[in-house]
């Protein structure tokens, strides 16, 4: 059976995403049979499916994807960004068969081994113009088999579908919700890289006589690849969420990152109380999540963005130099310019809808983007931002 033949026998598993609005949209089920409630985003990304679905990030969320074919690679060992998926979802346009020789198994079967549902046949188009005019939905993901069905409600008002977007409304959503301590790792450990055999020579040289710096690492929902460019040029200890100031300031730390994570960054209060025991005390380099959290602890508020950036495509300017940087993001709040306190100067800025990208602090050591320079999957424009963060620790070694 060829796969236009395959997709054709799996009609009969229909599916629907269904929209706290009221909105349905409809098409296949693929990935784990099982239904789920979650917030629907869209990702601008041209490829990179396999690193979207292992970014923590995306907890709680339903993953649009705008490429209208997706799986022609499959899914390999190689590329996982965490440790699982924690996304509510998938949702695609064309399921395709893996053709690629890095291939370890199809993105459907990749779901299904994760317990994650997916649903294609969805027509992308149409529900990312539906979220950019009305805004991030709540959702109800019904892909389970269809025998389930007379289980449920189907007169409660009106049918199957309108019980799913009731139970859409009624989900509690991610505003005010601490999802990194979901995604987050259970123990501290020391960062190990097959890809990186020792921590390099260049980056050591740099560091003249002085010992390799040790970065102690927030694991909101960190990926992998960040840990990688932390340890181009530093020891990496991964601490979980939660871990005490007093605990990391134990680890003798030369430097502390912030990573990025899921939901709502006013929701991690044990966060932003740790981070103001840090500041002044070790340099900080946060990202996304971190970069809010850092500038909460600061001062400053976070709000809702009408649907969020996600994707590697998006325009940000570096104010210091004028450069105009295409960057990799994932993240629903923002912090609101008129809270930024006098204590931190703003740095770079969106140049979609002029959204605070970056911070820096202006007596302090520390800084954060909005973004994520580690660039899996997405462009190498940010890089620079980790050697900023090494020159920082530098000057810590000699003041």
């Amino acid at each position: 059976m060829d796969y236009t033949e395959k997709w054709r026998a799996e009609r009969e598993r229909k599916a629907f995403l269904a929209l706290a609005d009221g909105t349905v949209f409809h098409g296949v089920a693929f990935g784990a049979p099982k239904d789920m409630l979650g917030e629907v985003v869209f990702n601008t990304g041209m490829a990179g499916y396999q690193e979207i679905l292992t970014d923590p990030s995306y907890a709680g969320q339903f993953v649009t994807l705008t490429a209208p074919e997706i799986g022609n690679y499959g899914v390999n060992p190689e590329d996982i960004e965490s440790r699982g998926l924690f996304l509510s979802g998938l949702v695609i346009h064309e399921l395709n068969e893996p053709s690629n020789y890095r291939s370890a198994m199809s993105l459907d079967a990749y779901l299904k081994q994760a317990g994650k549902p997916g649903i294609y046949g969805v027509d992308t188009r149409a529900l990312t113009i539906h979220l950019r005019e009305h805004g991030n939905q709540r959702a109800y993901l019904h892909v389970e088999d269809n025998d389930r069905i007379t289980e449920l409600p189907n007169d409660r008002m009106g049918g199957l579908e309108a019980w799913a977007v009731e139970q859409a409304r009624n989900w509690e959503g991610l505003d005010g919700q601490d999802y990194a301590a979901t995604v987050t790792c259970e123990e501290a450990y020391e960062f190990k890289s097959k890809d990186i055999q020792s921590i390099g020579d260049s980056p050591i040289r740099q560091f003249a006589h002085s010992p390799i710096p040790h970065v102690v690492c927030y694991d909101f929902g960190v990926k992998t690849n960040i840990l990688r460019s932390l340890a181009k040029f530093a020891r990496v200890t991964v601490v979980p969420a939660k871990t005490p100031a007093e605990e990391v300031f134990a680890m003798n730390p030369d430097g502390v990152f912030l990573s990025n994570g899921p939901a709502d960054p006013a929701a991690v209060t044990y966060a932003q109380g740790n981070i103001k025991k840090i500041l002044g005390k070790v340099p900080i380099f946060g990202i996304c999540l971190g970069h809010q959290l850092l500038s909460i602890a600061c001062g400053a508020k976070t709000g809702r963005l009408k649907f969020g950036h996600h994707g590697c495509n998006h325009p940000v300017k570096n104010l210091k130099t004028g450069a105009v940087e295409i960057t990799s993001q994932n993240h629903n709040f923002a912090v609101l310019p008129d809270s930024v306190p006098d204590c931190l100067e703003v740095t770079h800025v969106n140049l979609n809808d002029g959204s605070i990208e970056g911070v820096r602090h202006k007596t302090l050591p520390a800084f954060s983007v909005q973004y994520h320079p580690e660039s899996c999957p997405g462009p190498h424009d940010s890089e620079y931002l980790f050697e900023e963060f090494k020159k920082l620790i530098h000057l810590s070694f000699h003041p």
